[in-house]
């Protein structure tokens, strides 16, 4: 049996009684502190506060760091400019998905990814495949990094009142490097997997467990609770935040997963834009939609969805939404029954069930 591996901030969840922990493709990470729907509330409408420091963070540096990332990225990294994130797709050359993640560019030739934590062998074997034979260097620096995340719409008070940077000045998907918070040193960026506003805070390792317990505190009088991974599943889920392995695979390409305006065929070529330019141009057979069932039922991942007597694609990722009590989900099928008001059948527990077609995402910030 694999020993589960285990983030600089594990000591830490012994200070919740009700921290109960789970593998998540390897880790052994907390799936909630006081119950999911608590924490999913907290964020909402406080903060919460979520370890996510077995996300995989590389960086790649050189001459010749942006033509390499613009040659395996999906979206422009043309576009971003010093102090600016990016969200992009690592594609394979058939269109489906290596990963999703995010580039930061810190300065010219210095760039920072970061990529999903059950993929971070795998992307860094990727990206060190393609690697041109001079002008750009490629470290994996995810053991000596921890990841915070402040979410919510108490974040940016908390975290102001932290430090003398004007983090509340940030611009979504924009970074400042060098953030000194009591004493220790953060990138924060004004970035997030909830559809809340809030920061990610990538620090050392080693002052991890002293900046969580700093946030904690300074937290307190702004309702901000401790939330895991089953929060922030559902928080990410009503804002049709994608998931790698549920709405993205190396079977499901972005354009299907809704992802095109991250696509961008017309910056130049990268690994995979031939087959999506191909896909686009034929028209997609396949598109992610929101449902919302009629009958009584929670349509989870992988269920089928039928129309017509006929199997038509399935679900992604599906439960009882803790913002609207509805049993909602986000599922995969043919385009010929993706319009709104579509009437389609979940299959749960062996009987099919009727469920719609809703607008996703089904959260939007001041719109719940």
């Amino acid at each position: 049996m694999t020993e589960l591996k285990r983030t600089p901030l594990f000591p830490q969840y012994a200070n919740y009684l009700g921290a109960r922990c789970i593998d998540f493709g390897g880790w052994e990470l907390p799936v909630q502190f006081s119950g999911i729907q608590k924490e999913h509330d907290a964020v909402r409408q406080q903060a919460g506060l979520f370890d996510v420091s077995h996300m995989g963070e590389f960086w790649i540096e050189g001459p010749h760091a942006e033509a390499f990332i613009q040659g395996m990225t999906t979206n422009d990294v043309t576009r971003i400019v010093d102090g600016q994130a990016q969200y992009s797709l690592l594609c394979y050359p058939h269109g489906g998905v290596v990963d999703d993640l995010l580039v930061y560019r810190v300065a010219e030739g210095r760039y920072m990814l970061v990529v999903n934590a059950s993929n971070i062998d795998k992307d860094f074997a990727w990206l060190e495949q393609h690697l041109p034979d001079s002008g750009v260097s490629l470290r994996n620096v995810s053991d000596e990094t921890a990841l915070i995340a402040l979410q919510g719409p108490n974040a940016v008070a908390i975290l102001s009142s932290l430090t003398d940077t004007p983090v509340a000045e940030l611009k979504p998907f924009h970074f400042k490097e060098r953030v000194d918070i009591q004493g220790l040193t953060a990138l924060v960026s004004r970035t997030g997997y909830t559809g809340e506003d809030g920061f990610e805070l990538y620090a050392a390792s080693v002052d991890a467990p002293k900046l969580w317990d700093i946030i904690m505190a300074a937290g307190e009088p702004h309702g901000l609770v401790p939330a895991g991974l089953g929060a922030r599943d559902t928080l990410r889920f009503e804002a049709r935040l994608p998931l790698y392995g549920q709405e993205l695979s190396q079977d499901i390409s972005p354009l299907e997963a809704s992802l095109g305006m991250f696509v961008k065929l017309d910056s130049g070529p990268f690994i995979g834009s031939d087959a999506l330019q191909q896909q686009k141009q034929a028209g997609l057979k396949r598109k992610l939609i929101g449902l919302e069932m009629i009958d009584k039922g929670i349509a989870r991942s992988h269920y089928p969805v039928y129309a017509d007597g006929e199997q038509i694609g399935e679900v992604t990722t599906g439960t009882q939404s803790p913002t609207f009590k509805r049993n909602l989900a986000l599922a995969l099928i043919d385009t010929k029954y993706t319009d709104l008001g579509t009437e389609v059948y979940v299959e749960i527990r062996g009987k099919q069930l009727k469920a719609q077609v809703i607008k996703a995402p089904f959260y939007k910030r001041n719109q719940a």
